[in-house]
């Protein structure tokens, strides 16, 4: 007897973010995704079937309990506005990145911030004009968008005409760094075994402002300590420090690597002027490792009390911080202990389990909960 087809899955997730580089958005989707995974495993019939689709040639992840398939013949944005709705028809697309088919009605998204709009020169006319033109298309009237702050949340309804209510906020882990052992090959490379230093994670755009750590370490004049600079940050942020600053810029390192760096450095430095979340100072909290961050306010909602903070535009503020943290062992040490606490409140398996409600109130039996709860009312798809 031939094979049965496997029945349709209730919710169809878009994996285009399988084809990009990992960065903060997909790190965000992937272990969502694999954290919904292990909660069907755990027997729950009342949570929906799920499956996934992605560009052909993809490599998909090894998942027991959702059904991942490629399809179609295009790649990228052309995909996911032609192929993927043909696909996912009659059926509901979740997304778990900042974007989706225009023509799909029944679907969610995911707004990770509103960078585009706050901070346009981090990005190329181009990108901007579409992630735009996709937000504005698909904000007002998707029936819940998801978001992973409550900043972010309150961003996709001032800058992308989200209506409040039909936002659900997820919030982000750190739990992939259980699975990694530490490899401090990093540490031994660059002479950081038996030498104190700060760490700070940099790309090249000018949100992360790395020159506000540059300026305060030159404040601080020969008391600086080393700053260890991971990520593919622009040579060029260095040219005004001193040689006595010591800057180690050790460019892109594994995730065991990084493990390694945070285990050991006296604190880690978050200097951005905008964040949607924030995962590098949570993932620093949960290794222990002291927080001073920017007063970005998606900043302050992760890490809360357990981190101190500075303007990202006073590098002053920033050089007092890191004396301070650096001569006081004992200061070190309680924000090491609050930042624990702190972080052992976030974890994916929560962000996944409000994906999964979501989905609930959009099924079909679901509809006229939705309806109540959001003051909008749900048809039948029958198209994309």
């Amino acid at each position: 007897m031939a094979d049965e087809k496997p029945a349709r899955p209730d919710v169809v997730i878009n994996g285009r973010f399988l084809t990009q580089p990992v960065t903060g958005v997909q790190r965000y989707a992937r272990e969502v995704l694999r954290a919904m995974d292990a909660e069907l495993a755990r027997g729950d019939r009342s949570l929906p079937t799920l499956g996934l689709l992605a560009p052909a040639g993809t490599n998909l992840p090894p998942l027991a309990h959702i059904q991942a398939r490629c399809v179609g013949r295009l790649r990228g944005h052309l995909w996911e506005q032609l192929e993927l709705p043909w696909h996912s028809r009659g059926q509901l697309l979740w997304g778990l990145a900042s974007t989706g088919p225009i023509a799909k009605a029944r679907q969610s998204i995911t707004v990770h911030d509103a960078a585009v709009v706050r901070m346009p020169q981090t990005y190329s006319p181009a990108f901007r004009a579409w992630y735009r033109l996709v937000l504005a298309r698909l904000g007002p009237r998707l029936p819940i968008i998801m978001s992973v702050s409550r900043f972010s949340a309150a961003e996709a309804t001032a800058c992308f005409g989200v209506p409040a209510q039909r936002t659900r906020v997820t919030l982000e882990g750190w739990q992939q760094n259980e699975r990694l052992v530490p490899d401090p090959s990093v540490l031994v490379r660059h002479g950081l075994l038996n030498r104190p230093y700060i760490l700070a994670v940099s790309s090249p755009t000018p949100n992360k402002n790395f020159q506000a750590i540059v300026d305060a370490l030159t404040l601080l004049g020969e008391a600086a300590p080393v700053c260890v600079a991971v990520g593919a940050a622009d040579p060029g942020v260095f040219r005004g420090a001193t040689l006595s600053l010591s800057l180690r810029h050790v460019g892109r390192v594994s995730d065991a690597q990084l493990l390694a760096l945070y285990r050991h450095a006296r604190c880690f430095v978050f200097p951005s002027f905008y964040e949607g979340f924030g995962l590098p100072p949570l993932e620093a909290m949960a290794q222990g490792c002291p927080v001073l961050a920017s007063t970005a306010e998606a900043v302050r909602e992760v890490c809360g009390d357990a981190a101190r903070y500075f303007a990202p535009d006073r590098p002053a503020e920033l050089a007092a911080l890191l004396g301070s943290v650096l001569a006081d062992a004992s200061l070190g040490a309680s924000m090491s202990t609050a930042g624990l606490q702190r972080a052992a409140g976030f974890s994916w398996r929560a962000a996944a389990r409000v994906h999964l409600d979501a989905m609930r109130e959009l099924l079909p039996q679901a509809a006229p909960h939705l309806a109540h709860h959001s003051g909008i009312t749900l048809a039948q798809d029958k198209s994309p």
